[in-house]
């Protein structure tokens, strides 16, 4: 950490220098600032230094750029603060600096997240442990071949030892010095080229400089970034760039370091799919890093990546330019997102979900797996993982219009009963399919995420899609049951014919078994796609006009709302269960339906034998019997029946 210039010592006139990089050589370039002065919006408010800068090198690249932010500015040897603000459609040569001792304070904020109840691994220890224990067992194994050796050969060795620490050329070496200095130049190389790498990767950071968060993606694609725009905080733009590697595996440096005026980057999803910001360190003490000199997102203690990063080159505007930079290897963990900057720590990780992702087009014949991870997020991990998911099926199909998509998830998490949680579906949109069969994935990570119980761990996400051109729909035309008089416990086999989009009819035998407590006289039945949501209690009385208060709704559960979802029909399923009687014309008449129907409920459950539920949910109440088709089953038919003793 270099000495600072305190706030109340900074005067006009004063003449600094500020470091940043800005092309792909990745050297730390300098540029001239004067200090105009000091500006104070009062108690509370942020404190800014004004300044501007001159000169052929800043004018080369057209003033002071979106990227930039971060950059450290010195004066006399001492470290003033972060250059962090232009002046949007204004003189690109006039900045402002968020001075280094409110920046400082971010590295002592409290920091609760990046928890978790899943045992980890501190990757950088078990890495250093190894090393030991390698080292352990290579002196050994040393010891063991020393004790073997003759006195001659214990000579003749030492002798060589000394040589080499004079410097002298050994005519011929014995195989284990062969090994040990070829380890030597090994470490060599591999440090030379960690310098380089650090070097390489030193500034292509900023392009905030406004209120509105600035993000460079890659993976994503057109139709994927309109996604993003719909989906993200308004406001947000967004920068069709790469990452250092590409499609590579994600790349992890246990042992980066960084220096003010070099590039550093925060995301929020790592791997094939990327979504992040550049700027420029500040000042590191340690392993304890300051960067921008304003907020990325201003969410005040965060779980981003933190890596290093590639300057591309600038790009000069009318009033504003910007800094073009690719996302490198991660080296840490972003913890702090306050208005005065962002602060991190080089070595240490943040929680992150892992998702893989398989797409694939019968129309076209295409197939493609992505992976990214995702650092775990509240407030978007929901709409990043439908993101990604929509992102992965735009990539391996050429359109999402007019086609049909089964689609699979399966979330490992704690906030579900068995640690897993799974569904499937089938959607048809003439529009988008992409937009429509991502649905229930963000309807499920929200639940999730949102648990008002406790914070919920999340494993990964599985994701398995199949795209299909074309409408793969069917409406049902009858269902005719085998009998008309039945008894409970019976089972009723139903002749259903469906018609399929632009096909012939089809008929389908399905099953239905009449409840053992379905009471005596007629049984209303609905022949519906999965889709189709049946009628309730409550929602009679809404449609009757009577307002009925959503306790239930309000004190359920995360597992029991995940088990809802889980047990909800898919579209393209059959199903046959009773249907709702018409509406009550009055509140005396709901009552008196739901009151009989509870008497009945009693009177079977005394029939029936006791059932054991676990603590974890509650038995199925809906007696269906379902049907799976190829097709989206788009509308509801109605069959009755007779019940007899």
């Amino acid at each position: 950490m270099p000495p600072i210039l305190p706030y109340t010592e900074v005067t006009d006139g004063m003449q600094g220098t500020a470091y940043t990089v800005l092309d792909m050589t990745g050297e730390v370039r300098s540029f001239p600032v004067e200090i105009i002065g000091q500006m104070e919006g009062g108690k509370g408010s942020q404190r800014m230094i004004m300044a501007r800068t001159s000169g052929n090198f800043i004018e080369h690249v057209g003033g002071v750029l979106q990227g930039m932010s971060g950059s450290p500015v010195y004066v006399d040897g001492r470290l003033v603060g972060a250059l962090a603000a232009g002046l949007k459609d204004l003189s690109p040569y006039t900045f402002f600096i968020t001075p280094i001792e409110d920046m400082i304070p971010l590295w002592t904020m409290p920091d609760t997240k990046n928890k978790t109840r899943i045992d980890t691994v501190d990757v950088v220890r078990a890495v250093e442990e190894r090393k030991k224990a390698k080292e352990k067992d290579e002196l050994r194994e040393r010891e063991k071949k020393v004790r073997k050796m003759t006195h001659a050969e214990r000579e003749a060795e030492w002798r060589d030892t000394l040589a080499a620490l004079r410097g002298e050329q050994k005519a011929e070496e014995p195989p284990a010095a062969d090994a040990d200095t070829s380890r030597e130049k090994s470490a060599e190389t591999t440090d030379a080229s960690a310098a380089d790498d650090t070097t390489a990767q030193k500034e292509r950071k900023t392009q905030h400089m406004e209120e509105k968060s600035t993000f460079f993606t890659s993976g994503f694609g057109s139709e994927g970034l309109r996604y993003l725009r719909e989906n993200m905080p308004s406001g947000s733009t967004f920068f069709p760039l790469g990452t250092v590697g590409g499609n590579a595996p994600l790349p992890t440096r246990y042992d980066a370091a960084l220096t003010g005026g070099q590039p550093v980057g925060v995301a929020l999803v790592y791997g094939d799919f990327s979504i992040g910001a550049t700027g420029t360190v500040t000042a590191v003490d340690g392993k304890k890093v300051l960067a921008f000199g304003h907020s990325f997102m201003h969410k005040g203690n965060v779980n981003y990546f933190m890596t290093d990063a590639d300057v591309v080159g600038t790009i000069a505007g009318q009033s504003n330019g910007v800094k073009i930079a690719n996302i490198g290897s991660v080296i840490g963990r972003i913890n702090q997102d306050r208005e005065t900057g962002i602060a991190g720590i080089l070595g240490t990780f943040p929680t992150a979900v892992p998702v893989r992702i398989h797409v694939k087009d019968d129309t076209l014949g295409t197939e493609e797996t992505f992976g990214a991870q995702i650092a775990y997020d509240e407030d978007f991990l929901p709409v990043l993982s439908g993101s990604i998911a929509y992102a992965a099926m735009s990539r391996v199909s050429d359109s999402l219009a007019g086609s049909t998509a089964r689609i699979r998830f399966a979330i490992r998490t704690n906030a579900y009963e068995g640690g897993r949680f799974e569904r499937r579906n089938m959607y048809y949109s003439a529009a988008d399919v992409g937009q429509v069969a991502v649905t229930e994935l963000l309807q499920a990570m929200n639940t999730i995420v949102t648990n008002p119980q406790e914070e919920s761990d999340i494993l990964d996400l599985d994701v398995d899609v199949e795209l299909t051109g074309g409408r793969q729909t069917a409406v049902l035309i009858s269902a005719t049951p085998d009998k008309t008089v039945v008894k409970p416990g019976e089972t009723v086999m139903f002749k259903t014919k469906i018609r399929p989009y632009r096909k012939p009819e089809e008929t389908l035998s399905i099953p239905y078994r009449v409840p053992k407590a379905q009471p005596v006289g007629p049984l209303n039945l609905d022949i519906r796609g999965g889709g189709f949501v049946p009628v309730n209690p409550l929602a009679l009385l809404a449609q009757a006009g009577l307002e009925i208060p959503d306790d239930e709704e309000k004190f359920k559960s995360t597992a029991d709302k995940l088990r809802e979802l889980a047990d909800q029909g898919q579209n393209n399923e059959i199903i046959i269960a009773p249907g709702a009687a018409s509406a009550p014309s009055s509140e005396k008449e709901m009552k008196k339906r739901m009151r009989a129907a509870a008497e009945a409920s009693a009177r079977a459950a005394a029939r029936e034998e006791p059932k054991h539920v676990t603590l974890l949910g509650d038995p199925k109440k809906d007696k269906r019997e379902k049907f799976y088709a190829p097709y989206v089953i788009e509308n509801v038919i109605h069959a009755a029946l007779k019940v007899e003793k």
